[in-house]
């Protein structure tokens, strides 16, 4: 018997009993369509979070104060006070590979206008800032160098702080807020940014020149870390040797003492991000992989079934010169159709879900095609492997036994 017949001959028996096949299938579409559906959700994350970093600027690279021991305990970075003036300015003068760099000190507390109010973080930098965080002004202007050497009392603002303290359709250039008790001027209004990938309100946000913040608000003489921007971001490690060696240099570091600080680029924190998402995302596929699993274990049983149900025809078509091969390869390809037809049918339901349904619940969703001819190749792979048994079984009857089954 030819392939075409064996196959012709498959295809008959499974529409025989198409509810019972049917139900076979439906493990495999739902384990099918569940890696994909997974599979699109980490993918999607991974694509979305590199999305949100790339807006802060590929090329970002930020100074952090690092852990010191003191007394035999490591300090918390966050109490180190190892990064000062003197380090911005000789940065300023002896950058090869860096463009724009700010210093910055941060302070959280209550801004008010009038009888609203509302808590943010407010942010000293310089007048490179916008540029390295990529922010653009939307309405009014920057501060500008006189007013950081002024330590002026001016700002710029989010969407957030102006819908929170003055409502909408209102301009709030030149209007006087409150931050802890010092009035600080509205110049600017920076243009929304939206929520980030972790649900942080980028636009509850207020920037003030550094030495105002360093000065007149959070009262003292460091900086919190200073961001730079590398000229190109291929440049960025470059940038962090060159940053290194004039940080090491300006802390009187031996060659073998540790760092008193940090470099991250916004690179290596991609990489740290998506090494975790595809580490969430391989968690979750093997969940969804067990379905499948047990998908091949109801094939097989079905198989089984359906082997002790037609003995008697196994029999016949023995009597009649089939051989063994034969006959387990014409149950190798009933179940490799019922495993197959399900993956192409899981491979739609996944596909349709993944870019109408996910969406809809507000995750991000990204189908990557490889996931597509894996799911498809697993599905061929399940049909042959948890077919075997019951195909053998068929192989090995007694022809003579086998027509005297009832």
């Amino acid at each position: 018997m030819n392939i075409t017949n064996l196959f012709k001959v498959s295809l008959k028996a499974v529409a025989n009993n198409k509810m019972r096949s049917f139900l076979s299938m439906l493990g495999i579409i739902i384990g099918v369509a569940a890696v994909i559906i997974m599979m699109s959700i980490g993918q999607g994350s991974k694509e979305s979070i590199r999305a949100e970093l790339s807006t802060m600027g590929t090329n970002l690279l930020t100074i952090r104060p690092g852990a010191d021991m003191r007394g035999g305990v490591r300090q918390d970075p966050s109490s180190m006070q190892t990064l000062k003036m003197a380090d911005y300015q000789r940065i300023l003068q002896e950058k090869k590979f860096v463009t724009k760099v700010s210093p910055e000190v941060t302070a959280s507390g209550q801004v008010i206008y009038g009888n609203n109010n509302t808590t943010t973080t407010m942010y000293g930098e310089s007048t490179d800032y916008l540029d390295i965080k990529q922010w653009n002004i939307e309405e009014g202007e920057c501060f500008t160098e006189e007013d950081i050497k002024k330590a002026a009392k001016v700002c710029v603002v989010g969407k957030t702080i102006v819908t929170e303290l003055f409502g909408d359709n209102v301009d709030p250039i030149g209007k006087t807020i409150r931050f802890k008790s010092i009035p600080m001027r509205i110049c600017g209004v920076l243009k929304s940014k939206g929520y980030n990938s972790w649900g942080m309100d980028q636009d509850n946000v207020i920037i003030a020149p550094y030495s105002t913040v360093m000065k007149r608000i959070a009262a003292q003489t460091f900086f919190s870390s200073i961001v730079c921007s590398a000229i190109t971001e291929e440049l960025s490690d470059a940038a962090i040797e060159e940053l290194t060696q004039i940080l090491r240099d300006n802390h009187k570091l031996k060659d073998d003492a540790e760092d008193d600080f940090q470099i991250r680029s916004q690179a290596e924190m991609m990489e740290t991000m998506s090494s975790t998402m595809d580490t969430v995302t391989i968690i979750l596929v093997v969940a969804a992989a067990f379905s499948l699993l047990v998908a091949g274990i109801g094939i097989m049983n079905i198989m089984l079934v359906s082997v002790t149900e037609r003995t008697k025809e196994i029999g016949l078509r023995m009597a009649v010169g089939a051989t063994g091969p034969v006959i387990s390869l014409q149950f190798l390809i009933e179940s490799v159709l019922i495993s197959v037809t399900g993956g192409l049918l899981g491979i739609l339901v996944g596909w349709g879900a993944s870019t109408i349904i996910v969406p809809m619940f507000g995750m991000p969703s990204s189908v990557p095609l490889w996931s597509v001819y894996v799911s498809f190749l697993v599905c061929v792979l399940i049909g042959i492997l948890f077919g075997y048994i019951p195909a053998q079984k068929a192989a090995r009857m007694d022809p003579i036994e086998a027509i005297r089954h009832e």
